[in-house]
């Protein structure tokens, strides 16, 4: 039905089929799920800083000492204290959301100075196209984490995974579209970029880390080519590559360069007995 909807004489437009598609998930989920504002109260109170405990330990004393008088200055006091402590919480959060604007231009600086056109290799003719099946896509979003957050789209991955049997034959006929055609869909590489405080006081826009949220059908995407590019890669790699391997980090890299200098060091190094 997408397809159809999309298809024009003889070829499909592979980017009204996967919005369409998309978009009729997106439906379906606030269709079918209800909505619930739940306010969480912890323990811990953002807004609690040295001063508000301060009094708090202060109330605390005059109400078991028994003198009224006190209490009533000291609970005064913490009431005033807990609406100062609560406007400068509040100043920060807004001070934080009036540099969204300055934040976007800060993560895209180095886009915007990127004037080359983006050019696409046109594959010969002769050249054999990837065809994914549809077990595997199926196998794919079976095994997509639930607890994953969702991409720009909103598109939960428990929905992917619960539904898996029912999106296959759709997403498997886009999947494989964009290889026939060697085009990723737009709106499948968009991303939300969400800022994440290196630490506690920020001083500056790089005290924030960017994460990128993509679309977790597009990383499905991703996984399915990368499994068939490791089936063409050699049976032996060099053991010292730690990139784009599994079960390998920077922390193993470094590891290892730091005994083989340890090593060289150690065995270079002539070793001397003191006599007295």
């Amino acid at each position: 039905m997408f397809r159809e909807a999309a298809t024009y004489s003889t070829t499909t437009d592979l980017e009204e089929y996967t919005s369409s598609v998309t978009s009729y998930i997106s439906k379906c989920i606030d269709d079918v799920t209800v909505s619930k504002t739940i306010t969480t109260r912890p323990n811990q109170k953002p807004w609690m800083t040295a001063e508000v405990r301060a009094l708090l330990k202060a109330r605390d004393s005059a109400f078991k000492a028994g003198d009224k008088a006190a209490l009533r200055k000291a609970r005064a006091k913490l009431s005033r204290g807990i609406r100062e402590a609560k406007r400068a919480h509040g100043q920060s959060i807004h001070s934080h959301f009036r540099d969204s604007d300055a934040l976007n231009h800060f993560y895209t600086r180095f886009e915007t100075q990127n004037g080359v056109a983006a050019r696409k290799t046109t594959p010969p003719p002769d050249d054999q196209v990837l065809c994914l099946t549809a077990a595997d896509v199926r196998k794919t979003l079976r095994r997509v984490n639930p607890r994953k957050a969702a991409g720009p789209d909103n598109i939960p991955a428990r929905v992917l995974k619960e539904c898996a049997d029912q999106l296959t034959d759709v997403f498997t006929d886009i999947f494989n579209i964009s290889l026939s055609s060697a085009t990723v869909p737009t709106c499948l590489k968009a991303t939300a970029i969400i800022p994440v405080q290196k630490k506690s006081s920020v001083s500056c826009l790089n005290d924030y880390r960017p994460i990128a949220l993509t679309r977790i059908i597009m990383k499905c995407f991703e996984r399915l080519v990368l499994r068939h590019i490791k089936t063409l890669l050699p049976p032996s790699l060099d053991s010292l590559q730690f990139a784009y391997r599994p079960n390998r980090l920077t922390d193993d890299a470094i590891s290892t360069t730091l005994h083989l200098a340890l090593t060289h060091w150690t065995i270079g190094t002539p070793m001397f007995e003191c006599c007295s």
